[in-house]
């Protein structure tokens, strides 16, 4: 199903990596022109999208099934094997990505909700090997290599986005399971924290060893991170995160930083209630870019292809709430311009990826989701 995007009204916005406030400013002279088509229907809160050496498409439900999309739309057989899940309103199966060595291992990597002790839960990683065959596949050898503790009786903030650092290492972002917002700011634990391990789960060699931090711990203080993507020039970690009522972010987390939740925050609690101390104390880390109103951020990519050559370099983020996908653009480290795309859609973007034919995919978020293919207009 092939349709033409509506792209002629886009929103341009400036803003410095410490800026007070967001300033509008005209749209892009020329604006993106892309098409939309749909690849695949009829996927079950689609949640991560990983591609395979072959162009197949690794894709997550959230019920708790992995299947493979071809480029033709067909769907495979749910693949056998996978964790246990509790799928439970933002938990369930979430990300999925390919280790390095995936032609000759076959391993990947999934994040998910686990069940705990009695009705506790809470975000774990498992490697596996994913065998391959004419309906789909199986996962043979599948361990647990990382579990979020403490765990916690909640359905909500799991982060669960994994990023394979250029040297195999695993960086994995944990929500604060929204009642233990004060547990962002305790090092001691995996609450709201970006944790960075190697393959097996042990801590990562790099990694702060500040007095009081879990050796996994590499940054504190966020809310519940749902996209993250590394810097293919610099191989530097980029996240967005969920603010509350406005105030989600754009960040680079550093090995031993604070990036300041529930202490310091651009949004409100739901309630209209302040949150915090303001939006700013020593200390604490700015974002690089930030919304108000908030427009539920979920999935990250750079874009490095050819097919969009005005876009080499740029960041793509998905929408949830606000029904979108946003194109930011890069300078300095700073965002300087971004660009609303398929607004008029009306599709909850979970997930952004770039394909190997250098377009862009994206998965919608809904009982009945969405492959989605974009190109050039």
């Amino acid at each position: 199903m092939l349709r033409p995007a509506i792209t002629a009204l886009s929103t341009l916005l400036l803003v410095s990596p410490a800026a007070a406030e967001q300033t509008n400013a005209p749209a892009p002279t020329t604006p993106s022109k892309v098409k939309v088509e749909t690849i695949a229907e009829g996927l079950a809160n689609p949640w991560g999208l990983q591609f395979l050496p072959d162009g197949r498409a690794l894709i997550t439900e959230k019920p708790g099934t992995l299947r493979i999309v071809g480029k033709d739309g067909s769907k495979s057989d749910a693949i056998a094997g996978p964790p246990k899940v509790v799928d439970i309103d933002q938990g369930g199966l979430l990300d999925v990505r390919l280790a390095p060595n995936f032609a000759t291992s076959g391993t990947i990597y999934l994040s998910y909700a686990e069940a705990r002790d009695g009705n506790k839960n809470g975000t774990s990683v498992a490697s596996a090997k994913l065998v391959l065959d004419g309906k789909g596949g199986k996962l043979d050898d599948v361990k647990v290599i990382f579990r979020q503790e403490p765990a916690y009786a909640s359905g909500y903030h799991f982060g669960s986005r994994i990023v394979i650092a250029n040297d195999g290492t695993l960086f994995v972002t944990l929500g604060e399971r929204n009642f233990l917002r004060a547990e962002s700011q305790n090092p001691a634990n995996h609450i709201g924290k970006v944790v960075h391990i190697n393959a097996d789960g042990s801590p990562a060699a790099n990694n702060p060893k500040l007095p009081g931090w879990a050796p996994e711990v590499w940054s504190i203080g966020h809310r519940n991170i749902q996209g993250a993507a590394l810097d293919p020039a610099t191989g530097e970690l980029w996240t967005v995160e969920h603010g509350a009522k406005g105030g989600d972010e754009l960040n680079t987390p550093k090995a031993g930083k604070n990036y300041g939740w529930p202490i310091i925050t651009y949004g409100v609690d739901y309630s209209g209630a302040k949150i915090g101390e303001g939006k700013a104390k020593e200390g604490m880390e700015q974002a690089v870019y930030y919304w108000v109103p908030s427009i539920a951020t979920s999935g990250l990519t750079f874009y490095t292809g050819d097919l969009f050559p005005e876009w080499k370099g740029n960041l793509f983020v998905g929408g949830l709430k606000a029904t979108q996908l946003q194109r930011l653009v890069l300078k300095d480290g700073a965002v300087v311009a971004a660009e609303v795309l398929l607004k008029d859609e009306g599709d909850r973007i979970r997930d952004v990826r770039q394909g190997p034919d250098g377009a862009l995919w994206l998965l919608t978020d809904d009982q009945d989701g969405k492959l989605l293919r974009l190109s050039p207009g």
